[in-house]
């Protein structure tokens, strides 16, 4: 056994609510770096509160527990909580009232140079995760839990494994681990990886990978594994039905034949290599004869603000026209939407359109999260001239000829001088690409309206203007795109209404 002055251990802590806020919990274990061993756990029902609160409460438990062991050791903490571990390690500030105390006391426990933090996924974190619950369990029994009632114990070997796994790399994620860098040497000289070596072989901390790294694409080269920050896996956006219901919000009318002199045909729609529209430069490096770019991508999570008084009566509400705030309905709605971010727990970055009812949505996820909320002019709503506040029907009997221009060419205006799809399309793209250099490898919220939402995805996709009239974006309903370094990009999500349900 090593002395205390040089012995390092490390901590894994949890904590859940369930409602959050609901009945809490959380568990915390110590572990011998070398053995797998467990040293001590830690487990207590807490009452009522969130998600955020428990796991913190779980991190200063398993740290006095370790400091009670050995209190003049170096401690390796590991949590499946990326708010928790960004926070700790100075990298995001602190916001939320009932997290400061808690972080500070954490932070008392050891001198902040014996503690280093880590994230990792939620299935590397079982045991504390365990306790946690069995903490949860036992006071829905009106109790509170012993260390009898554990069952949480992980196996020596099991414990080995996951003490003894590579440190994490220092430099982006996906370019510095060896299997991307097998991978990505494969590619620049036109070969595959062999089976096994790549991306998904060997993930970069904080993605999963996917598939078996066997898969071709054309050409032959093999196929990366779909890149996932945690948040949204690429497969998600195939499981979502789109209604086509009529969302006059966003402009959005029932569907406009394809202009006459641009005829859609089902075999450009479905083509690899769509000319994307004059509003949409082309990305460069696009098609499959491209090397993929393998480092993090910028992934902007797109939330659409929740339902306003015009929401229900399918009313045109742009930035011209009064800026209404949310209703009774929509205030309920940013709060289930918070819940269901804070769940997934990946968001990095919080900025909002300037209109009021982006704003008290991104507050409403930002109480939740302990972020600060940026305002982006660009993220605003198309301004609708003198549509704003009508209902499509009307705009039909006050300005039909202005009504057919306008969902015949992206480049008509609404009547009074509104802003054309072109103009919006222009506007969202310079903001794009001033998000994404700004974030590259981060996850960003993007709090905004139906416009800016179907205009980046319609870019990203190099889908033509008229996709816009297809396209259903529900109020408060959440869609993702991930952007590469290489100018590609990823739809990943698309109008997900699961945490309204």
């Amino acid at each position: 056994m090593t002395s205390s002055s040089s012995r390092e251990v490390i901590v894994e802590a949890d904590g859940g609510s369930r409602g959050n806020p609901g009945p809490a919990g959380y568990g915390a274990v110590v572990l011998d770096p070398v053995t797998g061993e467990t040293l001590a756990e830690a487990a207590e029902y807490i009452g009522v509160a969130t998600n955020n609160v428990a796991e913190y409460k779980g991190l200063v438990a398993g740290l006095k527990a370790a400091r009670s062991l050995f209190p003049d050791a170096t401690v390796h903490v590991r949590m499946d909580s990326k708010l928790v571990v960004e926070q700790m390690s100075g990298r995001w500030k602190i916001k939320h009232p009932d997290m400061k105390p808690l972080a500070a006391e954490a932070g008392r426990v050891f001198p902040a140079g014996r503690v280093r933090y880590e994230w990792i996924p939620r299935e590397r974190n079982k045991h504390a995760d365990r306790l946690a619950n069995e903490a949860m369990d036992a006071g829905k029994q009106g109790r509170q839990w012993e260390p009898s009632d554990s069952t949480a114990a992980l196996d020596t070997a099991a414990a080995r494994n996951a003490a003894n796994l590579p440190p994490a790399p220092s430099g982006p994620r996906g370019d510095a681990t060896a299997g991307a860098a097998r991978a990505r040497a494969a590619l620049a000289t036109g070969a595959g990886p062999t089976t096994g070596t790549g991306p998904s072989a060997d993930p970069g901390p904080g993605r999963k990978g996917t598939g078996s790294g066997t898969g071709a694409w054309p050409g032959g080269v093999a196929r990366p594994a779909a890149q996932d920050d945690g948040l949204f896996a690429a497969e998600e956006a195939l499981t979502t039905p789109a209604s086509g219901d009529f969302e006059a919000e966003a402009g959005a009318a029932a569907p406009a034949p394809a202009p006459a002199a641009q005829p859609a045909s089902a075999a450009s729609a479905q083509s690899a290599s769509v000319a994307p529209a004059q509003s949409a430069p082309a990305a460069p490096g696009q098609g499959w004869s491209a090397g993929p770019d393998m480092s993090a991508p910028a992934t902007f999570v797109l939330l659409r603000h929740g339902e306003t008084a015009l929401t229900p009566e399918k009313r045109f509400s742009g930035s011209g026209g009064t800026d209404p705030e949310l209703s009774a309905a929509g205030l309920r709605q940013a709060e289930a939407v918070a819940e269901a971010l804070a769940a997934r727990g990946t968001i990095q970055e919080i900025v909002s359109s300037p209109l009021t009812r982006c704003r008290q949505t991104a507050a409403a996820v930002a109480a939740r999260l302990g972020l600060d909320v940026r305002v982006e002019q660009g993220l605003r709503e198309t301004d609708f001239g003198a549509w704003e506040g009508l209902t499509f029907g009307e705009v039909r009997e006050r300005y039909p000829e202005d009504l057919d221009a306008w969902l015949a060419s992206p480049k008509a205006a609404p009547t009074g001088g509104g802003e054309s799809f072109a103009t919006v399309a222009r506007r969202v793209a310079a903001t794009r690409d001033r998000l994404t250099a700004a974030h590259a490898g981060r996850t960003v919220l993007l709090v905004t309206h139906v416009t800016p939402i179907k205009t980046l995805i319609r870019l990203a996709l190099g889908a033509p203007p008229e996709s816009l009239f297809r396209m259903e974006l529900s109020a408060a309903s959440i869609s993702a795109v991930a952007y590469y370094a290489d100018g590609n990009a990823s739809v990943r999500l698309l109008n997900d209404t699961s945490h309204l349900r």
